[in-house]
């Protein structure tokens, strides 16, 4: 369950990355984090990446997450 909501996290950032055409010193500056960090990011190499990090890029980047509960089959 955890790497489905890394995945769909690491999916967004790349597709809002992609969308406004921004560098990777552009999010690292807006994120306050470190251009290296969001290479790995946007390489799909997330296994040292927390997922704090990831949501605090979508927050500063103006997204949020929404999650849902649903019961298990």
């Amino acid at each position: 369950m955890e790497m489905e909501v890394r995945s769909a996290l690491n999916d967004k950032i790349i597709e809002i990355v992609k969308k406004h055409e921004l560098t990777h010193a552009q999010v690292a500056k807006v994120a306050e984090t470190s251009r290296t960090r969001v290479t790995a990011i946007l390489n799909r190499n997330t296994q040292d990446v927390s997922t704090d990090l990831m949501l605090r890029i979508l927050a500063r980047l103006g997204y949020r997450a929404k999650i849902s509960f649903s019961k298990a089959a």
